[in-house]
């Protein structure tokens, strides 16, 4: 198994597979998973030829269950160290979800030659919460009922969330995986309660516009408009407005998590963007 250490001591697992002369693609997860959330992509990119490496966040997964540094602009430095270990070049940077956060915070401060493309999937920016300078954005209630609802019982709510909204398994006519529900539960469970209870405000309250309007590279945007987890119409298509250079791909009722779900549509638009 893989680590680097940070400046705060934090233990930062990663894989990282593949030839090390190849183009690296870099992947970032969402909450409150891992590095394992990524498989049907990660897998797909070697047998291409690539060379994949995806990180456990800080206080999730293998990673240091860490009780500070609980917040974006750490998780960003988090991934420079990774980076600056690996010392990755003109590398593509793919980040689900509050990984889409965690990218765009650090392509954005991100040393000259490190990234090359950026890829943001479901991803929380520009930002969720609602307020009156983004008045379509949710309500602190529901941020609140999910620090509850973990406070309450994780376990349990560990279990009913991929069951229902976040893989729009509770749609008519879905096709419901225990497998994938299971292994949601599993990844959540290997982190630490402290970061996944502060995570929540990372990713519901981080403001990440100014960031999108700094990043010059070649960035696309993939969102389903029946995302329950992150609306579509506050994160992807006010994102790419935001981006230098952004593109935005809407994918007709797919889910938060279309990148299990959907691989066999994700990737290959993912190929397709890397090879242009």
């Amino acid at each position: 198994m893989s680590f680097i250490k940070t400046k705060d001591g934090t233990e930062i697992f990663y894989k990282d597979w593949g030839p090390r002369e190849a183009l690296p693609i870099v992947f970032h997860h969402g909450w409150p998973l891992s590095a394992d959330d990524w498989d049907a992509q990660t897998m797909y990119f070697l047998e291409k030829g690539y060379r994949v490496i995806a990180h456990d966040r800080r206080g999730h997964g293998r990673s240091s269950q860490t009780w500070t540094g609980n917040e974006m602009d750490t998780y960003a430095a988090d991934v420079a160290a990774l980076t600056d270990e690996l010392d990755l070049k003109n590398a593509v940077h793919i980040g689900h979800s509050t990984g889409g956060g965690e990218v765009a915070r650090y392509v954005a401060r991100a040393k000259p030659g490190r990234v090359g493309k950026a890829v943001l999937i479901g991803a929380v920016p520009p930002v969720m919460l609602k307020s009156d300078k983004n008045p379509g954005g949710l309500p602190i209630d529901v941020f609140d009922g999910l620090r509850s609802a973990l406070l309450a019982n994780r376990a349990q709510f560990y279990l009913e969330l991929p069951s229902g909204p976040f893989y729009g398994f509770n749609r008519p006519g879905a096709n419901v995986s225990q497998g994938v529900i299971q292994n949601w539960w599993r990844q959540g469970m290997m982190g630490g309660a402290k970061a996944h209870y502060d995570c929540i405000k990372a990713f519901s309250e981080t403001d990440f516009t100014e960031d999108l309007k700094k990043i010059t590279v070649p960035t696309l945007v993939m969102h389903g408009d029946d995302d329950q987890i992150v609306p579509y119409a506050d994160a992807g298509p006010l994102s790419a407005k935001l981006l230098k250079h952004g593109e935005l791909k809407t994918y007709h009722g797919f889910p938060h998590g279309m990148c299990t779900t959907n691989p066999d549509v994700i990737n290959p638009d993912l190929l397709a963007f890397i090879k242009a």
